[in-house]
This record gives C-alpha cells, structure tokens and sequence, in this order.
C-alpha cells in the first residue's frame, strides 16, 4: 500500500532583492523536501512566494519548526498551511480567459462573478496593469484558467461570456488551455 503524499504550502512576502528564491529554496532541499508548485513575483517593491512542498511527516514537520527563524534569517514574512493532493472532482475541462481593456475598478470582481454563478472554478488568476503604446492609456490584462464541468455546453458558455464582456467594453478571449 503507498503512504499518502505530506504537503505544505508556504506563502512568503518579503522585500524584493537578488537571492530571494535561491535562498528559500536551498533551505527546503537542506529539509529533505521537494518544491511541486510555485507562483512568484514582484508586486510593487516586494516579492510574493507561493509555493508547495512534498516531503515525508517528518521533513515537513522539522521544516515547519525551522519557519520562525527562516523569517528572521530570510527578512520575510512566511505562514505555512499543511494540504494534501488535490481531490478528483467531477470532469473538468481547463480553459484559457484571456482579457485586456481600459483599467477601472471592478474587473476581476466582474469576471469573478460570471464564472462564480456558473459553478466554474478559477484555477489561476494573473493579472497586470500598463500603459497603452502611442497613447499611454491605462489598461489592465487579465489572464484566468478555469475548470469548466464537462456538463456545460461550450458553445453557449462562451457566447454567454463573450456578450458579457460586450456589455462591460472588454476584448475577451475563451479557448482551450493548450498544452
């Protein structure tokens, strides 16, 4: 019988600099444990960390231990959260959103709520802010990755969505994640 994967997320934040990565990284291989997932960027003037790690009880125990000195050593603010493998649902089929228009507040909340009333899971969430070339416009970029239930009927989701974002004056796009 396999033993049941240990995870652990560590969600970290902290001044942006050189070696960020490096240096939380090296301390998760010191502890016997594996980076499966990460997301990582710059937002404003600090870096935001999140990440999964697999290990043994064990080295995910002792990693835990070690967070409050991590902190003081790393300058960052670190909260750890055990989790385990991502349970199987219903068949979900993974699809790309991707929206650009002028930058005003409510967009995600927008998007957020379509998907939301429609029982269809935002997976992943980037978005972005810049100047318009030539005009220097403010726009924002937004690109999602759902898991749209194999019962929904593509065809009339994506009309659905793309008279949605008509109304709200926003370029969209939804297709098949590509892999």
């Amino acid at each position: 019988m396999t033993k049941p994967k240990s995870y652990l997320v560590i969600s970290a934040l902290g001044q942006d600099h050189p070696g960020i990565v490096n240096d939380l990284s090296k301390v998760i291989l010191e502890y016997g444990c594996n980076i499966t997932e990460s997301r990582m960027t710059v937002l404003g003037g600090e870096f935001a960390i999140m990440i999964m790690v697999e290990g043994n009880w064990n080295t995910l125990t002792k990693l835990e231990d070690a967070i409050p000195g991590l902190q003081d050593q790393l300058k960052l603010t670190i909260i750890v959260k055990r989790t385990s493998d991502r349970s199987k649902g219903p068949d979900l089929l993974p699809y790309a959103v991707e929206v650009v228009c002028m930058d005003h507040p409510g967009i995600v909340n927008s998007l957020a709520g379509f998907f939301s009333a429609r029982q269809i899971n935002i997976e992943d969430m980037v978005t972005s802010s810049y100047a318009a070339a030539h005009t220097g416009t403010p726009m924002f970029s937004v690109h999602i990755t759902v898991g749209i239930p194999s019962g929904i009927h593509i065809a009339s989701l994506r009309e659905e969505f793309l008279e949605f974002c008509d109304s709200l004056n926003l370029d969209a796009v939804l297709e098949p994640v590509k892999i």
